[in-house]
């Protein structure tokens, strides 16, 4: 019973669904099971009200998606219409002279205006105008722009959405907006799509009532005289007025319809309603309205001419009327704007003291001969290839990467571009259009003919090539680079480099905010130890190693341990570090998940330990100058010797030692790794190819 009563529920949670549900399939059925006369009246009273609303509803709606259920609708009414034709021929076929349905007898005889003869004559000349209308003035018309429409909106759409990536990607949408905006794009496309294939209804609803309406002569007379046994007179008097009014009482609502999709896809988009849209636009100017007033007062004037001259002069009267009054009402704006104007002026001075807005997050200022790659009428692949980037750079190393601003900056070469941070210069690079960058990821002994340069992103030697070499050196082994792409790895390389300087303490703040959702219990206990900025610090020493701080369950948990301990940023880094061990290894681990490390001699390692020095910035070591260099110049000999041997450069000390042996080398080894034993989870070998010492 419980299922039952659930069920129950379920289905008339929503009534209107119900109804519609029944609705379309009564319609169907309308076809097959005769109706009574009284029933017939009624529905067709519907269908006429039904389609006044339609015509109404369109009149007053802004946007054309706001009616969005238009083109389903227009089936529907359509199949309705069709379905009361059926049910109303076989009233007048089955009960000949005795058919006493009101709304069809009242348009066979009211509506004509006459009876006899003349009014069959006059009520089949009706029907035919109504249908000629309907068929070839508004449907047709209201087809044609249906297509034209739905194929501009499909060409136009891959361009709008590349529009709303650069306004996206340059920081004028957020996120929820840009997507937003995309949705509707897709809406109007699929809105105008299913309008193109609904105005066919239309049109043949037309060709059917033609048929239906001529089937309704031809057969109420056969039925007469062959089966009633009626007279011809009889016959005549009987199936033709009930057939026109028949016809009629469908091509009404048909005509409504058909008015109604021609409305919906004739409007231009606007913000206001198509009767304020008249009442704006037809009050715009007076000029119109004093020559139309002329030209009225000189026809009625015309001596000779047979002119109603008792219409058309009241009528110029009433255009002088509104034309004075237009004049007035423009005169009245303009003084207006002056005032607003010159209100203006006399506040522009206090604008000075205004706060300074904020510099862009990220910013990518390019000369005006790059613009083509953010253009979206050359395909804007730059954009897309940048969002991408975000997305990823922000899943990598667990932080919100801003959205980043393009301008073109008439100050650089025309090929010219640069990344900048906060109005900060990061990055600069030079791009040759339809070139390609080359470069020789080792081993390749054939040399390719270009102008030699250096990538951007890592610093490498390289090449720029056309593109007739392009397949040869893709064939020799060369890594060969397009524009977009160049731009785009810089991109991402700047992210990594400089993330602990994107990560603002908004961003810490949203991120938990965010995480307190799910993990309200860390959150909480984070929060009443440690201030925003105190974490901002902790995740800024991560990412400055870029070291992801993705698993920011785990960072504050961390933190949340030691906070009775200390609140020293560099002990609170170390220790993340090595609660995040086994992520750390698992980014220098070779295929049998060993590290292969150089290891500091315990002399040198105490040497460093002993030289430490507190700084607002942590911990650094201040080894004596010759001392550095000494160890500098080792290490960099080791280093050599390493990557000749395909491995990556690793530095393996311990706890104490680690962030002094990284603060030593960060200025001639930026990208050095360096890691200490308790980092080094079980499962992961170390293996030894090197001491380090201050000896030769």
């Amino acid at each position: 019973m419980a299922d039952v009563s659930s069920l129950t529920k379920s289905i008339f949670k929503q009534p209107s669904e119900l109804f519609v549900g029944i609705g379309v399939v009564l319609f169907i059925m309308m076809m097959i099971i005769p109706l009574p006369p009284v029933v017939l009246d009624i529905l067709m009273s519907i269908n006429i009200v039904l389609s006044l609303l339609v015509v109404l509803i369109v009149l007053y709606t802004k946007h054309a998606l706001e009616f969005s259920v238009f083109p389903t609708l227009l089936l529907l009414l359509t199949v309705f219409g069709l379905a009361l034709n059926v049910s109303s021929t076989r009233l007048i076929l089955v009960k000949g002279h005795n058919f006493d349905g009101r709304i069809v007898r009242a348009f066979g005889s009211f509506v004509v205006g006459t009876t006899g003869t003349e009014g069959y004559v006059i009520g089949i000349i009706i029907f035919i105008i109504i249908i000629i209308v309907q068929f070839l003035v508004i449907t047709k018309g209201s087809t044609r722009v249906a297509e034209v429409a739905a194929r501009f909106t499909l060409d136009a759409l891959p361009g709008k959405q590349m529009a709303i990536e650069a306004e996206y990607n340059s920081g004028l949408l957020n996120e929820e907006e840009a997507t937003m905006k995309k949705h509707q794009l897709q809406k109007e496309a699929d809105f105008y799509g299913a309008m193109d294939g609904s105005s066919k209804f239309v049109s043949g609803n037309v060709k059917v009532g033609i048929v239906i309406t001529l089937v309704n002569i031809i057969g109420g007379m056969v039925v007469g005289l062959l089966l009633h046994q009626e007279s011809m007179d009889m016959a005549v008097q009987t199936y033709i007025p009930l057939a026109i009014g028949d016809g009629l009482v469908t091509q009404l609502p048909a005509l409504l319809v058909s008015v109604s999709t021609g409305i919906i896809v004739t409007r231009s988009v606007s913000d206001a309603s198509f009767g304020l849209d008249v009442t704006k636009q037809f009050s715009d100017q007076a000029r119109p309205y004093w020559i139309a007033a002329a030209i009225c007062f000189i026809l009625g004037i015309i001596p000779g001419a047979g002119f109603p001259w008792y219409i058309l002069i009241p009528l110029s009267a009433l255009l002088v009327f509104l034309a004075v009054s237009l004049t007035r009402k423009q005169i009245k704006t303009e003084q207006t704007e002056k005032m607003k104007i010159a209100a203006g002026r006399d506040r522009e001075a206090p604008a000075e003291i205004t706060p300074v807005q904020p510099l862009d997050p990220l910013s990518l200022e390019i000369g005006y001969g790059l613009i083509p790659l953010v253009d979206k009428e050359h395909g804007a692949e730059l954009l897309d290839r940048i969002t991408r980037i975000r997305r990823e750079s922000a899943l990598d190393l667990g932080i919100v990467v801003p959205r980043i601003r393009i301008i073109d900056n008439m100050r650089l070469e025309p090929a010219e571009y640069c990344f900048k941070i906060n109005g900060v210069e990061v990055g600069r690079g030079l791009i040759r259009m339809s070139h390609y960058l080359c470069i020789n990821p080792g081993g390749i002994s054939e040399e390719i003919p270009g102008e030699k340069t250096i990538d951007p992103a890592f610093g490498l030697p390289a090449i720029w090539i056309s593109e007739e070499m392009r397949e040869k050196a893709e064939q020799l082994g060369y890594t060969v680079v397009d524009p977009p792409s160049i731009i785009a790895t810089h991109f991402t390389e700047i992210i990594k480099r400089h993330a602990a300087e994107i990560l603002g303490r908004q961003g810490v703040k949203t991120i938990l905010d965010t995480l307190k959702s799910d993990h309200s219990a860390v959150v909480d206990e984070v929060n009443k130890a440690f201030t925003v900025g105190e974490i901002h610090k902790v995740l800024q020493g991560l990412l400055e190693e870029q070291i992801s701080v993705r698993n920011i369950v785990a960072v504050l948990e961390t933190l949340a341990d030691y906070a009775d301990v200390t609140k020293n940023t560099g002990y609170l880094v170390e220790k993340v570090r090595q609660t995040l061990g086994r992520q750390i290894c698992l980014q220098h681990v070779d295929d049998k998940k060993s590290i292969k490390a150089l290891v500091l001699e315990p002399g040198l390692e105490q040497t460093i330990i002993d030289s430490k020095v507190e700084t607002n910035k942590g911990l650094i070591a201040a080894l004596e100058p010759s001392v550095h260099k000494k160890w500098i110049l080792n290490l960099s000999q080791s280093m050599r010797l390493m990557q000749e041997q395909g491995y990556t450069p690793i530095v393996l000390c311990s706890e104490a030692a680690r962030p002094l042996v990284k603060s030593s080398t960060t200025r001639e080894f930026p990208n050095l790794v360096v890691l200490s034993y308790p980092e080094i989870v079980p499962e992961i070998t170390v293996e030894s190819l090197g001491e380090i010492g201050l000896n030769d």
